[in-house]
């Protein structure tokens, strides 16, 4: 059988591609999903929290962000008031799936007087209108999802795909591991953050253009909830930006976490850490990233690897995520066992190995970050403080970025490809929109209009 369409990957936007060919009447959809189904992945598996149906999202903290600037570069493809409304139809999708109500970040006089107080500090407030899903919600909107597609989309897990197929210049269909040969007239590629090296593989084998994403590399902060509670619940995530005195790198906050905890991910063998926040408990702490972006210089073209050396570096060190009091950093000293035991901030991620990040951070890094800590302080007293914990490494491992049409197909007739695997997205919500976008591409189509 030739199907209509296949999707290769669940995650965001795989889903709502399928979604949005099932509601406008497009029969013979195969979803292939590497990983494992929704209610048999693992939540405390690091690897698992990666890939499997749902993607990264599913154990993740859910936040979608409605802001154009944030989350993806699909306003280089869509006019900025088309793309808002498009964010905003794909976030109702969400809340009818149970997302709860509450949007976070929303114009007013605290916001306003937040971003004046930033900018005296030498950092610039990014606004950002904020829904928040809660990581134990994540899985029941998703679970919603799978409901919404039975009967209608075809679903196969714990299938990998092995290659696209092409001839001609014209897709044809996908290769699985198994060897069998599905055929079809349209391909999503869809693989998500898991599925990025794979993609980078495929784009190569056939000839397509890309073009290499930065990469960002940092810590995972985590203080006492009290230090951030003005900011956290004004914005609840606050996207601080800070070019460092020393170097004029741009240093950001990322994933601010609201009495949430620090959590490990497995990607390719390489542990890193992110956080997470729920809907309905609490820690004592808030975490938050912060990341350093970094250019580099010709010829070097590859920061994937550059950040992965970096994990690498952590894991050889620690056995996994490296810890390390603010206060023991400065005094170039490593952390303890007996030391972390003295620091008034309890970790969250008891399983952390204490060290010394001054081992694994070059210079330049290192700096930029103490010097975005600083900066902090002005709107946050007590950031700067030395029983503040680090956690190393953070990455970002942002996919090599496909060339693609405003409908996101490449240069290979009738394949497209979407969301944070193919470097067009970095969040939930613009990955899901990115699927619409494909989706309505491959539903005119195959209707002759």
């Amino acid at each position: 059988m030739e199907y209509n369409a296949v999707i290769v990957g669940a995650g965001p936007a795989g889903i709502f591609a399928a979604l949005i060919l099932a509601d406008h009447g497009v029969d013979r959809v195969l979803l292939l999903e590497q990983g494992k189904d929704l209610n048999q992945r693992n939540h405390k598996s690091p690897e698992e929290r990666l890939c499997g149906w749902g993607g990264a999202g599913a154990y993740s903290d859910g936040k979608l962000n409605l802001s154009t600037e944030i989350g993806g570069v699909l306003r280089e493809f869509i006019p900025e008031k088309t793309l808002h409304e498009l964010l905003e139809a794909t976030d109702k999708v969400y809340v009818d799936h149970g997302a709860p109500d509450r949007i976070f970040g929303e114009s007013s006089a605290q916001v306003e007087d937040l971003a004046l107080r930033a900018k005296i500090a030498g950092l610039e407030l990014i606004p950002s209108r904020i829904r928040h899903m809660g990581t134990e919600n994540c899985k029941d909107i998703l679970g919603r999802f799978r409901e919404s597609l039975q009967g209608r989309v075809e679903t196969r897990t714990e299938t990998k795909a092995k290659l696209l197929l092409v001839e001609r210049d014209r897709i044809r269909g996908v290769l699985l591991d198994s060897g069998e040969e599905i055929l079809a007239r349209c391909v999503i590629a869809a693989p998500g953050r898991s599925g990025a090296a794979w993609m980078k593989e495929q784009a190569e084998a056939l000839g397509l253009g890309t073009k290499p994403t930065s990469v960002d590399i940092g810590v995972r902060v985590e203080l006492p909830a009290p230090v951030f509670k003005e900011i956290t619940d004004t914005t609840y995530e606050s996207k601080l930006i800070h070019y460092s005195k020393t170097f004029d790198e741009k240093v950001r906050t990322f994933c601010m976490n609201p009495y949430g905890e620090v959590v490990t991910e497995e990607n390719a063998g390489i542990i890193t850490v992110n956080g997470h926040s729920y809907a309905g408990k609490r820690s004592e702490n808030t975490n938050f990233a912060i990341l350093v972006s970094s250019a580099f210089t010709e010829p070097f073209d590859d920061p994937i690897a550059y950040g992965r050396y970096i994990a690498r570096l952590a894991n050889l060190l620690g056995g996994g995520v490296l810890v390390q009091r603010l206060g023991d950093l400065l005094a170039g000293r490593r952390s303890t066992t007996e030391r972390l035991g003295r620091c008034l901030t309890r970790p969250t991620l008891p399983d952390a190995t204490p060290g010394d990040l001054s081992f694994v951070f070059p210079y330049r890094h290192l700096l930029s970050i103490i010097e975005m800590l600083q900066a902090l302080e002005k709107i946050a007293p007590g950031v700067y403080s030395r029983h503040t914990l680090l956690y190393g490494v953070e990455v970002k491992f942002y996919s090599y970025r496909i060339d693609v049409s405003l409908e996101m197909e490449t240069a290979v007739k009738d394949l497209f490809t979407i969301g944070d695997g193919a470097g067009i997205t970095r969040g939930l919500l613009q990955a899901s929109a990115s699927g619409i976008v494909a989706a309505k591409a491959i539903a005119r189509r195959l209707k002759g209009h």
